[in-house]
This record gives C-alpha cells, structure tokens and sequence, in this order.
C-alpha cells in the first residue's frame, strides 16, 4: 500500500497531464511530449526509491550532515544571479542539462533526514527540556533553510520546512518552545507581507481576487471555476475548459483544479482518500519504528508529503494564498517527482528494519 498508492497518484497525474496535453496536437505540437516526459519523471523516481530501499538508516543517519550542508549550498546558489534561473519573479531553480532542478525540494528530503539525527543524538537529549535544545536543531535548521527561500522568495517552501521542524520537535521534545515559535511566526508572516509589495498582492488577490479579475486574482479565480464546472462527476477527460487556456499552471500548480473539472468532486475526493490512506500507512510505520531515529525520521518524511498536499490544495481552493507549491505525486515537475518516490524508499527501508528486528 505504501508504494500502490503513490503509483495510483502518480498515475491519476499522468492521465491529467495528458489530457491537458490534447490541446498541443491542434496547434502544431507534439501532444505526447508532456506525458512522455512524466512518465520517465516517474521512472526516474521509482530507480531513486529502490536505492533508497536498500540504504540502511544507521549509513543514512551517519550521513545526515552531508545531505544538509548539499541542500543548503544548493539553496545558496540558487539565489546567484547567472547560476539559479529567475522565472516568473523567482530564482528557485537550477539548471541541469536534462531538467530544471528545484532544490527545495531536494531540502524537504535532507531536513527530515537530519533533523531525525539531531532531535536523537545522545548529547541532544540530555538537554532536551531547555530553551537550547529548541534552538538547535530547530531553530537552526529553520534559519539556515528559511533564509536563502526567503531570498529566493519562496514563502511556501519556508512554511513547509518550518513545519516539518515543528512537528519533528513537538513528538520528541513537547510543546512548550514551539509554541512561542508558532506566535512569533505567525506576527513575522504578517510583518514579511505588509513589507513586501508582491506578497501584498499576492495576500490581496487571496482575499478579494474579483477585485481584479484579470491581473492578480485570475488564477485563483479561473480554478474555483473549474471546480464549479466540474460539480460532482466532471465534464469528462479532455473536455474540461482548461484546455482553451483559462487555467494557467494546469499541469502544475493548479492541477488539483484540472482534475476536479473533468473528474468532478468524485475525483478530487478519490485523491484526498488516498493522502489519507497512505498517511494512516506511514504512521503504522512510525508507530512500528524501532528505534529513535528511524521513529522521528518516519514522521518528518510523512511530514514533507502531507504538508505539501494540504499547501497545494488550500492555495487553490482559496483557503490561503497561492504559494506556487506542486501536487506531490501528480503535478507535472521532475524534482517533486523523483524526491517524493525517494521518501517512499526511506519509508519503506525502515518499515523493512521493524520486521527484520521484531
């Protein structure tokens, strides 16, 4: 189930990307490019999830320090004019020469994987009631990765990997730091969105997007469309307004919306039951974990999928502003991909330990 259900995920995305690929054979393209491309996406996701199947979690947790300091010093780099590509006014990618890399999420597997090893470290415990221990690793780690995404911007990115750290230091540690750290948070989220011009249009167009219609709000607008479209069995596949262009970003950011045109709430139900199968699966493997840092690692993993899915699907369902962050498993996007199947194999590694060391 663990692996079925991702593979369901991903295949439901592959059926919308090519459906909302359609509209390229009518205009001269190629209309089996995108999904192609996916497909081969997924592949390169499940090789990357079977290496990580075998990976024992004591090299992973020898290891952890490594993974953090390369997903920082990609995040670092990618904020360099000339080295990150700057698209649609964010510098978030790298450019490979056979995909556009994005290193947040390469990030959003490294911090679970190091967090786990810090929160459980011997010397880490021994302290793990003082202000000190709620600063490292948890504030560290949220500075260290929140300020080159900040830089880059990318306000979603910084929202999930603090909530992850969160998460990851409550199960271990208590409530009682984290607590001020939500309250703190929260007033410097607002501070961050009165100050900067873009994300006060950005919060605008969430609050009242018909107040411009055609400029910051058409996005959020066209997706609540389509959903109202779709009612509860959808237009069909292939027919859905989406593909004449009325929903920018179908294939990514707004792919939820996609599919709840032509598959209706019907479809977009079927997808949420799934998330949360999949996360009562994952937490059997957390509950089931043998050790302390196999335990904290299931959970940050679980973590850095569930958090993404719940940011996607409350952007485009106007519960919070857009934040430009994929479906994981479905949207059309290589590194959400690969690295998503790569979680899948940690889970997996460790669901492998627990049995061999019932």
């Amino acid at each position: 189930m663990e692996i079925l259900i991702p593979l369901i995920l991903s295949g439901c995305g592959l059926v919308m990307i090519s459906s909302l690929s359609l509209r390229n054979s009518m205009a001269g393209g190629n209309p089996y490019m995108a999904p192609l491309k996916q497909f081969q996406l997924i592949g390169m996701g499940i090789t990357l999830m079977m290496i990580c199947f075998v990976w024992p979690s004591s090299s992973l947790k020898k290891h952890s320090g490594k993974l953090f300091a390369l997903a920082f010093f990609l995040l670092v780099i990618t904020d360099i004019p000339g080295i990150g590509i700057k698209i649609a006014g964010a510098r978030r990618w790298l450019n490979l020469m056979f995909m556009r890399f994005q290193p947040l999420e390469f990030a959003l597997f490294a911090v679970p994987v190091f967090m786990a090893d810090r929160l459980t470290d011997e010397n880490s415990i021994m302290n793990r009631g003082s202000f000190q221990s709620f600063i490292r690793p948890t504030l560290m780690v949220i500075m260290m990765m929140g300020i080159p995404l900040m830089l880059q911007p990318s306000f979603g990115g910084t929202i999930i990997v603090t909530a992850i750290c969160f998460v990851m230091h409550i199960e271990r540690r208590g409530w009682k730091y984290p607590v001020w750290g939500v309250l703190l948070g929260i007033a410097a989220v607002v501070v961050l969105i009165i100050v900067a011009p873009y994300r006060m249009r950005r919060f605008n167009a969430f609050w009242d997007p018909w107040s411009d219609p055609h400029n910051t709000g058409f996005q959020i607008i066209q997706g609540l469309v389509a959903f109202a479209n779709g009612s509860l069995t959808g237009v069909g596949i292939g027919k859905g307004l989406q593909e004449e262009r009325y929903l920018p970003e179908a294939d990514t950011d707004f792919i939820f919306p996609a599919i709840g045109e032509e598959f209706g709430l019907m479809g977009t139900m079927f997808l949420l039951i799934l998330y949360a199968l999949w996360t009562w699966r994952v937490y059997n493997i957390y509950r089931d974990a043998k050790t302390p840092f196999t335990k904290s690692l299931a959970l940050g993993l679980a973590a850095s999928v569930i958090f993404p899915m719940f940011v996607n699907v409350a952007g485009v369902t106007k519960l919070m502003p857009l934040s430009g962050i994929p479906m994981p498993f479905i949207s059309s996007g290589g590194s959400s991909m690969i690295f998503m199947w790569a979680k899948v194999g940690l889970l997996m590694s460790i669901k492998r330990e627990n049995k061999q060391k019932t």
